[in-house]
């Protein structure tokens, strides 16, 4: 339903907030320093107390892993293939933007794979954790980002600062993938939606137990794609079709009034809307989505033009496809070419994971 909030940005953080500077951008936020906002919105955040860079699965008990037959790992079989080919990365279009690398377009050799035509629901992520046990870094750090607009009551959540670039997040105590606002909110009534505030470490460690992994970029564009070549989104170039949404983005004015007129003001069912053409759902907005490759600003470092998996280290994951707060007067970043970042650590309200897998 629509929504509306106003709001002064304030001089500076909150009082309870005794964490070093949080950069978030439009999209989502970040846990650890940042030099700048992330291009879309999402915050970043550095913590006095360190996590580990990657959280592993297995010194979980296999048996444990194993546990419940309802638990089963994703079946990839019935996945899209995505065929073997030249696949142009990147683009040359005048709505880029260069300071995120997005040109020049390139042509490169890409292997055939299978994807995940939905990205990780909520149910799939309680199958996983009901059988390792797994804690999400969310839950660890105790917080996570929550758009302002998603917090049902300002008065009754703990909030530990807000950023100053985007004070449209909120850093919300005990907010994590099962209580996405906070206490007193449930995912049980979502469970058919992307599930949220995961780090890619969490994301990993997901994938890891389930014998699949993250899709690099080149794969995640072209499969986003839909078998289209140079088009803007992955059903052409105009953004509603004959009047008709196909993705769950921001429509109003950004940050204080979404209309929502796309049938959503947050997440939205990981098959809503109409898949590509190689039967994809939600590649545009929705959520940003985690991909394997470090980030990078310099287009000679994205890689070479055979498999391309980008640089061989980084500070900040690449994220792919906007979310439901993008909207083209600030972020712009739900074209297929659009790019954007995270550190490892960090998690928000509106950054989830699809799967691949090698053939």
């Amino acid at each position: 339903m629509p929504a509306e909030f106003k709001f002064d940005i304030p001089a500076s953080r909150s009082e309870h907030d005794t964490s070093p500077d949080k950069v978030p951008s439009c999209c989502a936020a970040r846990r650890m320093a940042a030099q700048a906002s992330s291009g879309c919105g999402t915050p970043s955040m550095e913590h006095e107390h360190k996590l580990p860079e990657r959280i592993d699965t297995a010194s979980v008990p296999e048996a444990k892993i194993e546990a419940a037959d309802a638990m089963k790992r994703p079946e990839t079989s019935s996945w899209p293939v995505i065929p073997e080919g030249i696949y142009i990365l990147g683009t040359n279009d005048g709505e880029g933007f260069p300071s995120d690398a997005e040109g020049p377009a390139r042509p490169v050799h890409v292997k055939s794979f299978r994807i995940s035509p939905y990205t990780v629901t909520n149910a799939e992520y309680a199958a996983f954790v009901a059988a390792t046990g797994y804690v999400t870094e969310a839950e660890r750090f105790g917080w996570s980002y929550v758009f302002h607009l998603l917090i049902p009551d300002l008065e009754r959540v703990s909030i530990v600062g807000s950023p100053q670039q985007t004070p449209w997040w909120h850093g919300v105590e005990g907010a994590y993938w099962r209580v996405p606002e906070g206490p007193g909110s449930s995912v049980d009534d979502r469970m058919n939606h992307p599930v949220v505030h995961v780090s890619w470490n969490d994301a990993q460690a997901y994938c890891e137990w389930a014998g699949v992994r993250l899709p690099t970029e080149i794969e995640w564009e072209a499969a986003s794609r839909g078998g289209l070549e140079g088009k803007r989104y992955p059903w052409g170039d105009v953004l509603r079709p004959d009047g008709e949404h196909r993705c769950n983005i921001w429509q109003g004015v950004f940050p204080t009034k979404n209309h929502a007129s796309d049938g959503y003001l947050g997440t939205a069912p990981v098959d809503a809307y109409k898949p590509n053409g190689y039967g994809l759902y939600n590649v545009s907005g929705n959520v940003w989505e985690w991909c394997a490759d470090w980030f990078t600003q310099n287009p000679d470092k994205r890689g070479s033009s055979e498999q391309p998996q980008g640089p061989a280290e980084g500070v900040s994951r690449l994220m792919k496809g906007g979310s439901y707060l993008c909207h083209q007067s600030y972020c712009n970043r739900y074209r297929v070419a659009a790019r954007s970042s995270n550190t490892p650590d960090s998690s928000t309200g509106n950054i989830g994971f699809r799967m691949a897998v090698d053939i």
